[in-house]
């Protein structure tokens, strides 16, 4: 099939675009990094822990009763993206505009952000504040989704992957540049002050977790800021005007496809062997600041800062991965880093605050937290440097003429069995009644996800 798309693209194509196309990476991240992961997260599952305590659940239970909350809604999330994904590219591609789903989708992202100011340290608004987060994630992973169907048309197979690692690396960089105004000026310890000692800016009470709260609207104004310069610089190809696709057009074309990629040794092992181990990695970012809140004990500055390591080893081993891809290709890179990955899986669920693999610590050790901002570190830049390249080798697999379309299966395949992580997780730690041994699936799922890539081609086998 003729690469068409390619030349369909307006003139603008060069650095701007890219650049514009690298803006959303950036202006997407802290709705994960602060979000997901450093400040949103582990505040929600402390409020939801206390909240469950005084209903008279013990402790414990309680514990894992805000950690199964949250792994719940994951789970619906999960499966709205899995199911939308793919019919949201074939619409794309069938009616040639891709820019429209991405701006709605993005304002209902906003929208979502603000409404988290409303949980407060009570519980009140526990379950708005819930759907309000995952709502607004789904929405914006379905613009990131449609966003990564540019990629292709930005370069070579070869350059993709420079590229977008080194949109990942961008993005990962508003993240540290995120969490660090957060932790300077907003997100408060149990003292009620600031990582300087300060107050929450702009007056906001400490006493109502009013600083860590902000962290919704302030997520809000962020993603709305720097889409500013993806709305100028990014543009849809000027294709043909055609006319708008019927629902049943648009799954004809995609049974097709689907058809087609089961037809693909290669493509499918490798939409299968990713499905695994993606949704392993979205659950060790999904549960980091969780495990460190509930299994640590830590404050909510401790975990920011442990997201400014993680961030920045993120930012610098994508790029770095990006180039690795560009030089030798994804695949080795993605083996690389799901293989670093299980090794700190098996530390997350030998640890303790008592003990580390085993060996038992000293009252009031440091070794556990040094060792879990180590692990911070490997997660955010073998998780960056992984997905970057799962990006690129997809590249090298789809079909140039329906990108979105292609993406969307990237999607689905990924999202196929994200209810998967978050289901297993909660009943692991439900039954064992531990936060460590909740981690045990995860490592089964990268484990599958590298036995399944043993039949994925290094260069792929894109359609021409």
């Amino acid at each position: 099939m003729a690469d068409t798309t390619r030349r369909a693209i307006p003139k603008d194509t060069g650095r701007r675009r890219i650049w514009g196309w690298m803006m959303f990476d950036w202006a997407q991240q802290p709705y994960a990094t602060l979000g997901l992961t450093f400040i949103f997260a582990p505040y929600f599952a402390s409020v939801a822990a206390e909240y469950f305590a005084a209903q008279g659940v013990p402790d414990g239970n309680a514990r894992a009763q805000a950690q199964s909350l949250w792994s719940s809604a994951q789970t619906v999330s999960g499966l709205v993206i899995a199911l939308s994904a793919p019919v949201l590219g074939a619409w794309a591609d069938a009616s040639g505009r891709k820019l429209p789903w991405i701006y709605a989708f993005s304002g209902i992202t906003v929208i979502c952000a603000v409404l988290l100011w409303g949980l407060q340290p009570d519980g009140t608004g526990l379950i708005l504040a819930l759907v309000a987060f995952w709502v607004g994630f789904t929405a914006s992973e379905a613009a990131f989704n449609l966003n990564n169907a540019m990629l292709p048309s930005l370069g070579t197979p070869q350059q993709v992957g420079r590229i977008s690692g080194g949109a990942v690396a961008f993005g990962y960089w508003g993240g540290v540049a995120s969490l660090f105004v957060m932790l300077l000026f907003f997100a408060e310890n149990e003292g009620g002050t600031t990582l300087i000692g300060l107050p929450p800016a702009f007056g906001l009470d400490p006493a109502a977790r009013e600083g860590t709260r902000a962290v919704g609207p302030f997520i809000a104004l962020w993603f709305a800021l720097f889409m500013v310069p993806y709305v100028l610089w990014c543009r849809d190809p000027a294709v043909p005007r055609v006319a708008r696709p019927t629902l049943r057009m648009v799954f004809a074309e995609l049974g097709t496809t689907i058809r087609g990629a089961a037809r693909r040794p290669s493509f499918s092992s490798f939409l299968l062997g990713s499905m695994f181990y993606r949704d392993a990695l979205t659950a060790l970012y999904s549960y980091g600041g969780v495990y460190a809140a509930l299994v640590l004990d830590w404050e909510i500055v401790q975990i920011g800062v442990f997201g400014i390591i993680a961030a920045i080893a993120a930012a610098i081993l994508s790029w770095v991965g990006g180039m690795a891809d560009q030089r030798f290709g994804p695949k080795p890179v993605i083996l690389t880093c799901v293989w670093l990955l299980i090794a700190v899986c098996v530390v997350i669920v030998g640890m303790s605050r008592e003990s580390l693999l085993g060996l038992p610590l000293a009252p009031g050790s440091s070794v556990p937290d040094i060792v879990f901002y180590i692990c911070g570190a490997i997660i955010g830049g073998t998780g960056g440097a992984l997905y970057s390249s799962s990006r690129s080798l997809m590249v090298r697999h789809i079909d140039p003429g329906k990108p979105a379309e292609g993406f969307g299966l990237f999607a689905l395949t990924g999202r196929a069995t994200a209810f998967l992580a978050p289901a297993l997780i909660t009943v692991a730690t439900a039954w064992t009644q531990s936060n460590q041994l909740g981690f045990v699936p995860v490592i089964a799922l990268f484990a599958l996800g590298l036995f399944l890539l043993r039949w994925t081609d290094p260069a792929g086998d894109r359609i021409r």
